[in-house]
């Protein structure tokens, strides 16, 4: 299929390497960055819902920015998204002019999530700011769509007034609503015009079918040679039912273990061999019984 956006594809929203100290784990971010190329992953999002970006501070998040940025010289035409959406328009326009200074191909952008009852108005103007303050214009921006993290969403008016002011700079959505009728809906609005990336693994096809151009998700650190192999299949005009079912009762098996950071960072250490590496409070250490039991779901061993 082509017309493909230059972000297209399928990307893990990777989990962050903490030491057990709580500090970031640096020396093992070429590990992580080359285990999701390996596995079929276009590129990656860092400091997403599942790499618990909230819990970063900004100087934080530069630090691993920074060394993913090096890092990813080793993996030609790997693309490196990054989260740097804060209730905090200055703090968002500082993070996403690092971000692209960084050389990174596109920021994910939470709307200014404390503000639960801004309107549209209110977000259309935030974003306007952001975009026209931060924004190179040959770079791109998507918003995050995660209402029930969130309590604030983007209306299918908002994105196109967006899409109109910004046709280059904001280019669509990653959309984690887990609702299938606002995939349809935004299939039958935009078409291909909006840079979709789905969510919800469970639906990737389904997304897909509505114009969807690829997948950002948390149990893609686990199953990204899956969620490739149904993006691939789409684009030869294949059927990927099959695969899809694999990846549907995958990411099921998954959601039973929440918050799904530690479960994912269990699954990597056993089943991969990564390290062991820990979350940030108020998330959790999952016990290791929990994880065996994971594994054992997840790889269908005794």
């Amino acid at each position: 299929m082509t017309n493909l956006h230059p972000l297209a594809g399928v990307y893990a929203a990777a989990v962050t390497p903490i030491k057990p100290d709580s500090s970031l784990d640096l020396e093992s971010v070429p590990t992580l960055l080359r285990f999701l190329a390996s596995r079929g992953c276009h590129g990656v999002l860092l400091f997403g819902t599942t790499g618990e970006g909230p819990s970063f501070s900004p100087k934080e998040r530069e630090t691993l920015m920074r060394a993913a940025r090096v890092y990813r010289q080793q993996l030609p035409g790997f693309k490196l998204l990054v989260g740097t959406g804060t209730p905090s328009l200055s703090e968002s326009i500082e993070l996403t002019k690092l971000a692209f200074d960084l050389g990174y191909d596109g920021v994910i952008v939470l709307p200014p999530y404390y503000f639960r009852k801004a309107t549209d108005e209110g977000l259309f103007n935030w974003f306007s700011e952001l975009i026209t303050k931060a924004v190179p214009k040959n770079k791109y921006l998507l918003g995050y769509h995660i209402p029930v993290m969130t309590g604030v969403g983007f209306s299918l008016d908002l994105l196109a007034r967006l899409k109109e002011k910004f046709p280059i700079q904001f280019a669509g959505i990653k959309d984690s609503s887990h609702d299938e009728n606002f995939a349809v809906e935004l299939g039958k609005r935009f078409g291909r015009d909006l840079l979709v990336l789905n969510g919800t693994d469970s639906y990737f096809q389904h997304a897909l079918k509505n114009h969807a151009q690829g997948a950002i998700t948390a149990p893609a650190n686990l199953i990204s040679d899956n969620l490739r192999q149904i993006w691939d299949l789409f684009q030869e005009g294949q059927d990927s039912s099959e695969i899809q079912a694999k990846v549907t009762e995958q990411r099921h098996l998954l959601e039973k273990y929440s918050p799904i950071a530690p479960i994912l960072k269990g699954l990597l250490h056993k089943i991969h061999g990564l390290p062991r590496w820990t979350v940030r409070l108020p998330l959790e250490e999952i016990d290791d019984a929990l994880i065996e039991q994971a594994v054992k779901e997840i790889t269908g061993r005794p």
